[in-house]
C-alpha cells in the first residue's frame, strides 16, 4: 500500500458545479479508470495505461505539488467530490514550458467541465506564479479538447509533435 498523502499541499479552487483539489488516495481507483480506457486515451501521449504506468502517474502528480507548487488537479463534482477528470499545468522534460492540460471521463464529455476546470487553472497559474500565456498541446483529430481551447480564447500558434503524434500548439490569453 502506498502511504498516504496530504492533499493540503495544492489548492482548492471553485466555480458553481465544480472544485479543483489536490490527489486522495481514494482518487486512484476511479483515475484507473479514467486513464486505462482506450477511448479516452487515444489523443493522449503513449495511449491507455496499465496499473503500474498509471501508479507511477498518480504518484508523480502528487509529488509535483510538494516539489514544484504546480501540477495536475483533480475536477471534482462540488457537491459529492466525485471524480470527474483532471486539469492543471502538466510539465515534462520533453517540453520548453508548463502545458495547460485538460481529460475528462468519456461520460462526463460536452457538459461544459473542462472549459470550467481549464479557466480556474489557468487563472489561477497567472494570478499566483505569473505564468502564462499558456500553451496547450492538441492532437489535431480531438475535435473536444480543440473546442476547449477555443471556447478558452486560444489559437492556434503553431504544429508540433509530442510522442511521435502530430499537435496543435495553442496559445492562451492571459489575464488582463
Amino acid at each position: 500500500m502506498q502511504p498516504s498523502f496530504n492533499p493540503n499541499f495544492t489548492p482548492v479552487l471553485s466555480s458553481d458545479r465544480i472544485k479543483l483539489r489536490g490527489w486522495q488516495d481514494s482518487d486512484f481507483h476511479p483515475y484507473t479508470t479514467l486513464v486505462s480506457d482506450p477511448v479516452m486515451m487515444r489523443f493522449i501521449g503513449g495511449g491507455a495505461m496499465s496499473y503500474k504506468e498509471a501508479r507511477k502517474e498518480f504518484d508523480g502528480m502528487r509529488e509535483q505539488w510538494i516539489d514544484r507548487k504546480i501540477g495536475i488537479f483533480v475536477i471534482a463534482d462540488k457537491t459529492s467530490d466525485k471524480l470527474l477528470g483532471f486539469t492543471g499545468l502538466f510539465e515534462s522534460p520533453l517540453i520548453d514550458e508548463p502545458e495547460l492540460s485538460w481529460s475528462l471521463s468519456t461520460k462526463n464529455h460536452g457538459k461544459g467541465y473542462a472549459s470550467e476546470a481549464a479557466v480556474l487553472a489557468r487563472n489561477w497559474a497567472f494570478r499566483e506564479h505569473n505564468i502564462g500565456p499558456l500553451m496547450s498541446l492538441v492532437h489535431p483529430d480531438n475535435i473536444s479538447s480543440k473546442r476547449v481551447a477555443e471556447r478558452l480564447g486560444a489559437n492556434v500558434e503553431s504544429h508540433s509533435t509530442w510522442m511521435g503524434q502530430p499537435r496543435l500548439v495553442y496559445r492562451h490569453i492571459t489575464l488582463d
